[in-house]
């Protein structure tokens, strides 16, 4: 299976993205219960301070950027859900262990594929909210921002999250220029299953991590 990449700008997305390691550094953890605009504005200004002084992230070493994604990532990412809602209605069909087998493989593929956006974060790389235009108090809501880089026009990132009672807000979607992450591999993984099953899909993006 082909699983498409997107263009070196709209890659950024994944920096962004990524960018939630903001633990990592000296600065206090971002309030995952607070505005969920001010969340994702504390949590990616921080790990940008960070992205930008980590030779290994820039150097592109993969086992690193897997270390950093398992300890920083995923307290603010639920790939989870990601998986799920981009697998549509062959989540429903799938087995506990599928189900499983299929989120790690899926988030391997995302992490091997936009790898390389984290060597795009550069001194001068930075984030701007938008006005937020939800409702605060809603438990699902889209934050708007712009990345700044020094050799290219802004880029539009979107992040659609998700309020968990206990952990507070969690980053399921992203969407860079109007291409939304979850609807990009939907459509995707809709034919591979169709030819060979969720077991086919998740061998094919194995094969793809390797």
């Amino acid at each position: 299976m082909r699983i498409s990449i997107f263009t070196q700008v709209q890659r950024l997305f994944l920096a962004a993205m990524l960018s939630l390691m903001a633990a990592a550094s000296a600065h206090a953890k971002p309030d995952a219960h607070g505005a969920p605009d001010q969340f994702v504005l504390q949590a990616a200004t921080e790990a940008l301070d960070a992205l930008k002084s980590d030779t290994k992230v820039k150097s592109g070493d993969l086992a690193h950027i897997n270390k950093v994604v398992d300890t920083y990532i995923l307290p603010y990412v639920d790939f989870r859900k990601t998986t799920q809602l981009a697998a549509g209605r062959y989540w429903r069909q799938a087995t506990p262990e599928q189900r499983n087998a299929l989120a790690d493989a899926f988030r391997g593929t995302l992490i091997r594929t936009y790898s390389g956006a984290l060597t795009d974060v550069t001194p001068s790389t930075t984030i701007k909210l938008l006005p937020f235009r939800g409702d605060p108090n809603a438990d699902d809501v889209v934050v708007r921002s712009l990345i700044t880089q020094s050799n290219g026009q802004p880029v539009g990132v979107d992040y659609r999250l998700e309020k968990d009672p206990q952990q507070g807000w969690r980053i399921y979607d992203l969407n860079v220029e109007g291409i939304w992450l979850i609807q990009n591999y939907r459509n995707q993984f809709a034919q591979q299953i169709d030819q060979s099953g969720i077991d086919g899909l998740i061998k094919a993006l194995n094969q793809r991590n390797q």
